[in-house]
């Protein structure tokens, strides 16, 4: 292994670690990872909904998963966090009728209590005590959400020890922290699926995006590790690890 030569990739794959949007394009063909669950958040989310309710997305993005529901605009609202994002849905969803509002904080949305008969949300953070607030009686909140094991045996590799990001964020935590702000559970399930780096590039420019799982991670600093993983990968061809994925559905007393 050239050390000089191995350094200068991995450094140009940290320089070019920025990303518009959640694309993963750049890696494409050098990682895989299997989505795969056993269960479909999609068609919960369906069965679960019917025309005449009112219906909040959390983290909508830009709408994508949300459009593909076709339920009534005029009944429909969104939440978004992220600055560009905010302005993507006003710029697309607003003119369909879709309601969007800015969040700034989980604990204190800009929403009537009470005015939503299902509440989704996909990969969003949440506060189960205002989600209660702004659910109507028996209404149901959905979420699927990534685990607080998620790539865990990556950051292990280039930080041994880290501790990690979001420590109790898994189905029964969680289902629990919604059980003592009023709900009851209807459903939790759990999946962890497996994720593949076929070149050690690839995992750098994947763990600079994803600093949050990666917290300190730089080259320079984790050169000793990254050729620890280098070694690895030309032992076994590839870096294993694994995404983690868990569901609630969740009813307000």
């Amino acid at each position: 292994m050239n050390e000089t030569y191995l350094k200068r990739i991995w450094l140009e794959e940290e320089s070019a670690a920025h990303m518009t949007g959640w694309d993963f394009s750049h890696i494409a063909g050098r990682w895989e990872e299997d989505e795969r669950l056993p269960w479909d958040y999609r068609r919960i989310v369906l069965d679960a909904l019917s025309p005449d309710q009112r219906l909040l997305d959390m983290g909508t993005g830009g709408g994508e998963f949300l459009l593909t529901l076709g339920h009534p605009p005029a009944l429909t609202t969104v939440t978004e966090a992220y600055p560009p994002n905010v302005l993507l849905c006003r710029e697309k969803l607003e003119p369909l009728g879709i309601s969007v509002a800015a969040v700034t904080d989980d604990s204190a949305l800009p929403l009537p209590d009470e005015a939503f008969d299902l509440v989704i949300n996909r990969h969003e953070s949440y506060d189960p005590a205002e989600v209660r607030r702004i659910l109507k009686p028996g209404g149901l909140f959905i979420t699927q959400q990534v685990g607080q094991f998620n790539d865990r045996e990556f950051a292990e590799l280039l930080l041994p020890g880290l501790p990690l990001p979001f420590p109790g964020h898994g189905a029964e935590e969680q289902a629990e922290r919604f059980r003592r702000a009023g709900f009851s559970i209807l459903r939790t399930d759990e999946a962890f699926r497996p994720i593949r780096f076929l070149d050690v590039g690839a995992l750098v420019w994947f763990a600079r995006i994803c600093e949050w799982e990666f917290e300190g991670f730089s080259v320079e600093k984790c050169f000793p590790r990254l050729m620890e993983a280098q070694r690895l990968l030309e032992r076994h061809g590839s870096l294993e690890g694994s995404s983690h994925r868990f569901l609630i559905v969740a009813r307000k007393d």
